[in-house]
């Protein structure tokens, strides 16, 4: 049976330079090439578990500009359900500017209509809600939404999943609320200032109320620690990069899938580690997104 999952998020218009090397402050340098792809934490993360095979709605907001209209198609013809998507009247859509170079990324968002995404919309999408078994989220749309997004997805009894980026500091009241926070190792540091290990910063989240850590560690692999759990270190791969842009994005949805079907939370890691693998050696955050079929075929090769 089909995970069923919402995604309440941003969608952005991704505006990539591939270049040389990063230039330093007051330097002009030539660009490679430059690209328009469809993007945002929340359109990247439900595409990719629209390609994996789960029944996926998507809330959020664009503006009325020719990249709404052009990310609202994307995720059509992807197989997400759109229409929880908002169209604003008071906001342009969404833009990344992402830099490609030395096989890494710098990224500036400028949010648009993703700040228009508020709390009136989560009641105005209920029957979304409702309707699925997990709700996946991140922090490119206001804070305010979020939480209450998550207030509501636990009165439904439904799973919450918080990938936290961009970091900032989280209110208790929503921490109390997630079922599955997944930072990576800086967003991490800025969730909880103080502790001076990896380990000692997972437990302040999980007495917060947070019921799973999943800490995304890069070539580390995952750090993983449950309320009452000891921690479990689960390996990743090492892997040709061509774009570490949606990384992040597929490995969340790798992680909702597999949880979403079923699978023990240290099985479903390791899961969305092969996601996050596969993503990574094509171009573009959705457009690199792996079908279940490319990650059965990587599984094997291992």
């Amino acid at each position: 049976m089909k995970p069923k999952i919402v995604v309440i998020g941003s969608l952005n218009m991704d505006m990539v330079v591939q270049t040389p090397r990063v230039p330093v402050m007051g330097e002009t340098i030539l660009g490679q090439s430059v690209q328009f792809v469809p993007g945002g934490k929340g359109a990247n993360q439900a595409i990719g578990l629209a390609r994996l095979g789960a029944e996926v709605a998507m809330i959020g907001s664009v503006g009325q500009d020719l990249f709404g209209g052009e990310l609202l198609g994307s995720l059509q013809t992807g197989g997400v359900n759109s229409t929880g998507v908002k169209k604003t009247e008071s906001g342009e859509t969404g833009t990344a500017f992402i830099v490609l170079a030395e096989g890494d990324n710098s990224i500036i968002v400028v949010p648009g209509a993703n700040a228009q995404c508020m709390p009136a919309d989560i009641d105005a999408q209920i029957e979304l809600i409702e309707r699925a078994d997990i709700v996946l989220m991140q922090m490119e749309i206001p804070l305010a939404t979020v939480t209450y997004a998550a207030k509501v997805a636990k009165l439904l009894q439904k799973t919450v999943i918080l990938n936290p980026a961009p970091a900032q500091k989280l209110p208790p009241e929503l921490l109390a609320c997630v079922d599955y926070l997944t930072p990576n190792e800086t967003e991490l540091s800025i969730l909880i200032e103080g502790e001076s290990d990896l380990e000692g910063r997972m437990d302040a989240l999980l007495k917060q109320g947070v019921r799973h850590v999943v800490a995304t560690l890069g070539a580390q692999g995952v750090a993983y620690k449950a309320q009452a759990g000891s921690l479990l270190h689960i390996s990743g791969h090492q892997v040709p990069v061509v774009d570490t842009t949606g990384a992040g994005d597929a490995f969340n949805a790798g992680l909702a899938f597999a949880i979403g079907s079923g699978q023990a939370v240290p099985d479903a890691i390791a899961f969305a580690n092969k996601v996050a693998a596969v993503s990574v050696g094509k171009f573009g955050a959705q457009q690199g997104m792996p079908t279940l079929d490319e990650v059965v075929v990587f599984s094997e090769s291992f």
